[in-house]
């Protein structure tokens, strides 16, 4: 008797166990979609810092030169068939457009801010020196530098610029101004900058198959100092020396990027 029921207990035991053994571990959906929406959570989060990480190259140097690199061969095209420098034609691009960005410039590819006068084809009208003003409109901005080489090359006013080199870029900036292009008396002082800041006659010399116009003003790399002028930048200066900005003030001393017309500069 005592046996049979010892010998019950241990098929009881026996009975368990084994179910115990097959039971499965189950997950809920809830359970599921929590940790799912964790693991989503967390990659959202990590690819939003990376974003936050990445530099941000939005800036105007960074704009021009990102326009000049587009359109330098168009530019240099129009200076083969018309004679018109390739840097003052970029100049002129990059001031009256915005670097590409300037409204006219968006809504119309109109990027030397030619208007209507005797314009036959599509217009749109901006605010510029009177509010609604008639502008030409381009499909393409490569219709727009080929107009703008038309329009100096079929106005007897503009005729003196054509008798200077191709690679005086000075003579042209204060010419086109003295013949009424813009009425702006900073006029050639900007374009002026805008070349040597940018080295745009480097795309003059290219062309003509010669060195570079060089000007008093323009450093050269063999230089040990360089004094500051009008439109200069510790950036720009750094560049064409090819150096860098932190160089520039531990060689003189600055505590800011601030310089002013005038002031030399020790370079190496």
């Amino acid at each position: 008797m005592r046996f049979s029921r010892i010998l019950s207990l241990l098929l009881i035991s026996v009975f368990v166990v084994s179910c115990g053994s097959r039971k499965k571990v189950v997950t809920t959906k809830k359970e599921e979609s929590h940790s799912e929406s964790r693991e989503k959570r967390v990659e959202v989060s990590s690819s939003e810092n990376n974003r936050e990480a990445a530099p941000v190259r939005n800036s105007y140097n960074y704009t021009v030169e990102s326009y000049i690199a587009e359109f330098a061969p168009i530019a240099q095209e129009e200076m083969k068939l018309y004679r018109i420098p390739a840097s003052i034609t970029l100049a002129q691009g990059i001031l009256e457009s915005g670097a590409g960005r300037g409204d006219l410039t968006r809504r119309a590819n109109n990027h030397f801010g030619i208007k209507c006068h005797d314009w036959e084809g599509e217009r749109v009208y901006h605010d510029d020196d009177l509010r609604g003003e008639c502008f030409r409109k381009y499909k393409k901005a490569k219709y727009s530098y080929r107009d703008h080489s038309l329009f100096l090359a079929n106005r007897g006013r503009y005729a003196s610029l054509f008798e200077l080199d191709p690679d005086d870029y000075r003579g042209w900036a204060k010419g086109l101004r003295k013949a009424g292009y813009a009425t702006d008396r900073r006029y050639p002082d900007k374009l002026i900058d805008l070349i040597e800041r940018y080295e745009l006659y480097r795309y003059d010399s290219e062309i003509l198959g010669k060195a570079s116009r060089v000007y008093t003003s323009i450093p050269q790399e063999n230089s040990d100092s360089y004094v500051v002028r009008k439109g200069d930048t510790l950036y720009s200066i750094a560049k064409r020396y090819n150096t860098t900005v932190e160089e520039i003030k531990r060689n003189n001393d600055l505590v800011s990027n601030n310089i002013s017309i005038g002031q030399v500069l020790n370079i190496k």
